[in-house]
């Protein structure tokens, strides 16, 4: 499932855009940071299927050789351990994958290039040799063999970004955290993992799906008094010249002090600055964490932030 912290990056993303745009439509802009969301559901999907790809090709090499006018020993028995690897197997099989699959249309056929770059850098990899050359067969192995081809091999494959970015430009910001969504995912996979097993939802509940859209509404419809908020607490500082990503980061940040009253401060303040991390400079990281702070005392002095739920009442 899309976590929040995905969720925040994203809203942030579409947020830059709605500013940078000259038409302000907050129903389009609403649309656009679903349809981001969607997209990167759909690159959950596409991964897997490229993992039952990429074995499908080494099955295909497998009978080439075969077929060899005079094949060797080797060629007439190979080692077979991972195009009969068990989770490639259940996920073949998996109903989930395969009517989300179908029903949108997702392909890695026009790719076979990809598909032959990433069984090599699979076959060159330790991770790989280790594998086929263990004499032990476990489920286990099998599954931690395919969650180190998705993180040692898929997510610093340069050919698969190239080839993603042509097909969607939603896609390369996504790879990272749609694998670490695709690990979580697998280790709910055992033995007995049949084809009705779930993968994940897009969200995780209703209410993160709310928490998605409030986010983004309640940003910019108070977007005067967060602005205010920051204006006043950033005394020596010209708000003018202020990085628009940075006060980007803070308004969400306040929004969320303000607005979400069953969201600890501390885990918002924190999911922020961590953000700023990727999308700001060192020296902006430390002025966000230094005027959030401010906002936060006085708010909290005036009272204007309420929580309520367990372990919140007076927080």
């Amino acid at each position: 499932m899309i976590s929040r912290r995905i969720i925040r990056t994203k809203v942030l993303q579409v947020l830059y855009a709605y500013y940078s745009s000259e038409e302000k439509s907050l129903n389009k802009t609403e649309k656009e940071l679903f349809f981001c969301i969607h997209k990167a559901y759909d690159l959950y999907h596409y991964l897997f299927a490229l993992v039952i790809e990429i074995a499908d090709y080494a099955e295909g090499r497998i009978e080439i050789k075969k077929n060899k006018h005079q094949p060797t020993y080797e060629d007439l028995h190979p080692n077979t351990k991972f195009i009969t690897n068990q989770v490639i197997e259940q996920l073949r099989q998996n109903k989930q994958l395969n009517t989300y699959i179908g029903q949108k249309k997702l392909s890695w056929k026009e790719n076979p290039e990809l598909i032959k770059e990433l069984y090599l850098l699979m076959t060159e990899s330790e991770a790989y040799e280790g594998y086929m050359n263990d004499p032990v067969r476990s489920y286990l192995d099998d599954r931690k063999f395919i969650e180190r081809l998705f993180n040692k091999v898929i997510l610093v494959s340069e050919d698969l970004y190239v080839v993603l970015e042509e097909m969607s430009i939603y896609w390369n910001d996504d790879v990272d955290f749609v694998i670490s969504m695709i690990t979580k995912t697998l280790k709910r996979f055992n033995e007995h993992s049949g084809a009705d097993q779930g993968l994940m939802p897009m969200f995780k509940d209703q209410e993160d799906k709310d928490f998605t859209k409030d986010l983004l509404r309640l940003t910019i419809i108070n977007q005067d008094e967060l602005r205010e908020l920051i204006k006043v607490h950033s005394k020596n500082w010209d708000v003018e010249r202020i990085a628009f990503m940075d006060i980007l980061i803070m308004q969400l940040a306040i929004t969320e002090f303000l607005y979400f009253p069953t969201i600890p401060t501390k885990v918002s303040l924190n999911e922020y600055i961590e953000l700023s991390k990727f999308y700001s400079t060192d020296k902006s990281r430390n002025f966000i964490n230094g005027i959030l702070d401010k906002t936060l005392k006085d708010l909290k002095t005036t009272e204007k932030i309420n929580k309520a739920g367990r372990g919140l009442i007076g927080e």
